[in-house]
């Protein structure tokens, strides 16, 4: 069969599966693909306008602004998206890009709305065998296998939410580890070792001799971490014997939930996805639990261990955050994503005289590197970057990305793991960004990938580095027009469980005590990512977090959360105005916010630190903590697991919007409630914000009451 034959057979095949004669894929342009080799002309037509949009204020207006608009109910589909935008240089950015229709993040969300499927949203739906795709209706209640909604629904949440999240945790913890492993046996790798004290520290806990020189206990913690992270699953981990709390391991082992390697768990799980392979709906859930487990000790935990080994424990500063530190005299880099392993080796270089010099040689005032969405959250706080010359400062949330290279500004916009949205590469020729991927695992048309090789850090960030300095040159001498909104926020970070500790005189006591005298009456953590949806945007996430801090719960958050916190100005001291008259006191007290950022969403293994620490200041089991744990705008797979995770730990936890479970009362009923009996945690789905705060409040005076507290 000739080339022409194979492709006319495979459209016809096409059109024989769909009922039809012509496939949607056919009707398609070359504009409506990402890749710049096909979508040549892309954004040539769209002509941008600085000037015609609606300027924001200073940022005291803008933060009276942003209290306002949460005490009314309109962040519906009418005025949307700027009825929900409540950053600044968003509101500004996004007009840009929408008045020059150019395709963007909010626009493409009201775009999908009509042809977004109800079955889908239940979890209804299934692609896995090829006598599918099936939906279940009351009138067709079994797949063509004879699948169930009540399995389909948890097979469902299992496969494509809690195996990729997991997975996705435990390879950066992986990743991770090899950098430890090249930072000790390559000191020509730039890599550095910056907190030896917490790798002996772990090292000790994990049963190795700690007393062994620093480049060589690196070597064998580094290989301990990624020997159990590739065990076999029947074999229990290491990692979650040695640091997990003794209580949970005992519900876990009889349970049947105390997991083995990471890499097979998954495997192991997403075997039993197989269509005709499991059919129990609540095995599949405890299952995720399971996962859960994985994917915060050999995830999260674990690689934000690794990470602060290597680029130091988060340090309690004052720092600035958004557009506004972009500068136009300056070479911009932005690093993007959730692994700043090349792109603190690049900060370390560019921090040199040498490497400034060669900025101002090509007719900058010299180089910058900004993080953005949870990099620039890790940078942000860790000691051994967020004081260097080069460090420019926090770049904002996921959603504003499009937004960011719409200023014309960013000179290189380095990537690696996650949250690079695929529009960049047309974002990046219109405006004359740079693109480059620093790991394999993420890949854009027409973009520069390069290898991920941790012995090779230096020897790579100085090619990135040699990168944006073209791209500054080529910026000047292109003469076009740059617009960077001038707003930024001043905030306090820099929190973790160690720096927490030292700040209260180098115990939890004094935390304890006020939380015992009802001065602070619970913890929530707030953390995740933020959505496009209407009422969210960053909105819900903040009307949530102001109404908690009036209550005198003490907000930790973590993720494109603490970006919505920073930037509507709860992260600065002066918020604890805003708090209870008790948690106003505690905050007054200490020269703290009412809400403790503790940087990126994976942070939220350091939460959990924080909370087993406490717990065992109070020989309790994790699950009595007055604690709630909420994602209100919670977007992707890492998110699902961390719900697991919480589950696993025994915690109340909150997402919204509704995860793709309604579809089964069944699955329902076992996460909202059978797992509670069980002494985990359970799943509470809500989407209004004042029921939200209701809920979280009432489950911290029920913890306290069982507690003796009240």
């Amino acid at each position: 069969m000739s080339n022409k034959g194979v492709k006319e057979s495979y459209k016809k095949s096409a059109e024989r599966m769909r009922g039809d004669n012509k496939t949607l894929g056919s009707q398609l342009t070359p504009e409506d693909f990402n890749d710049p080799n096909i979508n040549q002309k892309a954004f040539e037509s769209k002509q941008v306008n600085y000037d015609n949009i609606e300027k924001s204020p200073n940022m005291e207006e803008v933060h009276k602004w942003q209290r306002e608009h949460i005490k009314k109910d309109d962040q519906s589909k009418d005025g949307y998206p700027l009825n929900v935008i409540l950053d600044p240089a968003m509101r500004e950015m996004y007009q840009v890009v929408h008045n020059s229709d150019m395709t963007n993040v909010f626009d493409r969300f009201s775009q999908q709305q009509p042809i977004q499927c109800k079955f889908c949203v239940e979890g209804l739906s299934c692609q896995l065998c090829a006598n599918g795709p099936c939906r279940i209706t009351p009138k067709v209640p079994r797949g063509v296998c004879g699948v169930d909604a009540h399995t389909m629904v948890a097979r469902n949440f299992m496969y494509r939410h809690v195996t990729i999240g997991t997975a996705a945790n435990i390879f950066h913890a992986h990743q991770a580890a090899r950098t430890l492993k090249a930072a000790g046996q390559h000191p020509e790798s730039g890599l550095k070792i910056r907190d030896p004290e917490k790798l002996r520290k772990f090292a000790d806990m994990a049963g190795l001799d700690a007393n062994k020189p620093i480049d060589t206990l690196a070597v064998e913690f580094a290989d301990w971490v990624m020997n159990d992270i590739h065990s076999p699953y029947h074999i229990p981990s290491k990692t979650v014997e040695a640091f997990a709390p003794t209580k949970r391991k005992e519900l876990w082992k009889r349970l049947g939930l105390f997991p083995g390697g990471g890499y097979s768990e998954v495997s192991y799980a997403q075997t039993s996805c197989m269509t005709n392979f499991r059919s129990d709906p609540v095995e599949f859930l405890l299952n995720s639990v399971r996962l859960g487990v994985a994917n915060e000790y050999q995830g999260l935990f674990m690689l934000d261990i690794l990470q602060e080994i290597l680029m130091g424990t988060q340090e309690i500063q004052k720092k600035k955050q958004n557009m506004g530190l972009l500068k136009e005299n300056m070479v911009n880099i932005v690093t993007n994503g959730h692994m700043p392993l090349v792109a603190h080796v690049a900060l370390d270089l560019a921090s040199t005289d040498e490497w400034q010099q060669k900025a101002k040689d090509a007719g900058a005032n010299g180089i910058q590197i900004l993080g953005h969405v949870c990099e620039g959250q890790q940078m942000i706080n860790y000691s051994g970057t967020h004081n260097q010359v080069a460090y420019g400062g926090q770049e904002g949330e996921w959603l504003s990305e499009e937004y960011l290279l719409a200023t014309g500004a960013v000179d290189l916009f380095m990537f690696d793991y996650n949250c690079t949205v695929p529009t960049l590469p047309l974002y990046a020729d219109k405006f004359g960004t740079k693109l480059v991927s620093t790991h394999p695992v993420i890949k854009l048309q027409g973009t520069e990938t390069l290898d991920f090789v941790p012995e090779r850090m230096k020897e790579q960030a100085e090619k990135l580095l040699n990168m944006a300095i073209e791209g500054f040159k080529e910026r000047k001498a292109s003469g076009r027009e740059v617009y960077i909104p001038p707003h930024t926020s001043d905030c306090m970070v820099g929190f973790s469980t160690e720096s927490v500790k030292k700040a209260l005189g180098g115990s939890f006591k004094p935390l304890i005590d006020q939380i015992a005298n009802g001065n602070i009456r619970g913890i929530a953590t707030i953390v995740g990512c933020t959505t496009a949806r209407y009422g969210q945007g960053g909105s819900n996430i903040f009307k949530i977090a102001k109404g908690l801090i009036e209550n005198n719960i003490l907000v930790l958050s973590g993720g494109c959360t603490s970006a919505v916190m920073e930037y509507t100005g709860l992260t600065d001291p002066k918020a604890a105005d805003e708090a209870g008259e008790g948690l106003k006191a505690v905050c007054k007290q200490l020269g703290i916010p009412p809400v403790l950022t503790y940087g990126a969403c994976v942070d939220i293994g350091k939460m959990t630190q924080t909370a087993k620490e406490i717990a065992d200041a109070l020989d309790v089991d994790t699950n009595k903590l007055p604690l709630v744990i909420g994602a209100p705008e919670y977007l992707e797979q890492k998110a699902v697991a961390d719900a697991c995770t919480a589950v696993a730990l025994g915690w109340l936890v909150h997402v919204a919007p509704v995860p793709s479970i309604t579809g089964s009362d069944v699955v329902v009923k076992t996460l909202t409630e059978t797992t509670e009996k069980l002494g985990l945690g359970k799943v509470v789905v809500e989407m209004d914000a004042e029921k939200t705060i209701e809920i979280y409040k009432d489950h911290i005076e029920k913890k306290r009451k069982e507690l003796g507290l009240n």
